[in-house]
């Protein structure tokens, strides 16, 4: 929204905001696993009320068509437990998530060492999988300074409180999306800043790639940024072990296709980055995101009888 609000919708901020300071601080009481249960019951519990119910239907069927409707049943409460455990239960206590070392552990821990050694940036990529937050984790274990970018929030004050949970666990340098974000990576990357970016969903007038046997349309922005900067890109994944406890997969990196067609290049990179997302999503599926309409709107149309 742009301008100043009106009187209404900044007291209705204010309440929304206040919600949102009672639930996090009723989080924070509990211990961290007991934090993450609590946030999986809820979404487990309320998620198939609400109208997203029908879109993480229909996301399963268009990904596994072959899935029978009970295998599909259970994925959709897997994953809104895995929902409800990151964003519910999880977010308010990641500074403590983030103390305790033993709930990360990392392989490939040495290419993060190898990046912060050469003081050449890059870009990490990763979608929202398991607890996406956790990826900074041992970004930030590595010393690698790096900017996120995120989606601010229609609140300005939910906005805030949620860059101060960021701040709270180390992430200190935030890009908003937009073209004051786009300044802003630059500007970072120029002096030696890595970009930390979700690649897994829907971009509007983006490259058209494959994923699950569909046509989505996919952010080439991380590529290009790669390309300008001559670096490469550096995926990441998560997964959920047990709760509140996790494991971050440090990839080989993907290099930047270089036939001196820069269009085409960037079209072919962008293509690699959805075979790996999917390849990641197949592994374990309870833990992606679904909750979003990541294909073109005509494929969630209800089909003609």
């Amino acid at each position: 929204m742009s301008g100043k609000p009106t009187f209404w919708q900044d007291v209705a901020w204010r309440l929304e905001a206040l919600l949102y300071d009672l639930f996090a601080g009723f989080t924070r009481l509990l211990p961290i696993d007991t934090a993450s249960d609590f946030g999986g019951w809820l979404f487990r519990t309320l998620g198939p009320l609400t109208p997203v119910q029908k879109t993480v239907r229909r996301n399963l069927e268009l990904a596994f068509p072959e899935m029978d409707d009970a295998a599909r049943e259970t994925l959709i409460r897997k994953q809104w437990e895995n929902t409800g455990r990151t964003m519910a239960g999880e977010f308010a206590v990641m500074d403590r998530i983030v103390k305790d070392t033993s709930r990360v552990e990392t392989e490939g821990f040495e290419r993060l060492e190898a990046i912060a050694a050469s003081g050449k940036p890059v870009i990490f990529i990763s979608g929202h999988l398991s607890n996406w937050e956790v990826m900074n984790i041992p970004i930030l274990a590595a010393k690698i300074p790096y900017i996120v970018t995120y989606r601010a929030a229609n609140n300005p004050y939910v906005d805030a409180r949620i860059r101060a949970g960021r701040a709270a666990y180390g992430v200190s340098l935030f890009a908003p999306k937009g073209g004051d974000g786009a300044k802003e990576l630059l500007a970072g990357l120029q002096k030696g800043e890595s970009v930390g970016l979700m690649n897994d969903q829907k971009f509007n007038r983006g490259v058209p790639t494959p994923f699950f046997g569909h046509i989505a349309e996919t952010a080439p922005g991380p590529t290009k940024l790669a390309q300008r900067f001559g670096t490469v890109l550096q995926p990441l994944t998560i997964r959920r072990l047990h709760k509140a406890r996790f494991r971050v997969t440090v990839h080989e990196p993907i290099e930047i296709e270089s036939t001196g067609h820069k269009s085409q290049d960037i079209d072919a990179t962008v293509c690699k980055i959805s075979a790996f997302i999917e390849k990641a999503v197949r592994d374990n599926p309870e833990e992606w995101f679904w909750v979003h309409k990541r294909w073109p709107n005509s494929l969630y149309k209800a089909p003609e009888q």
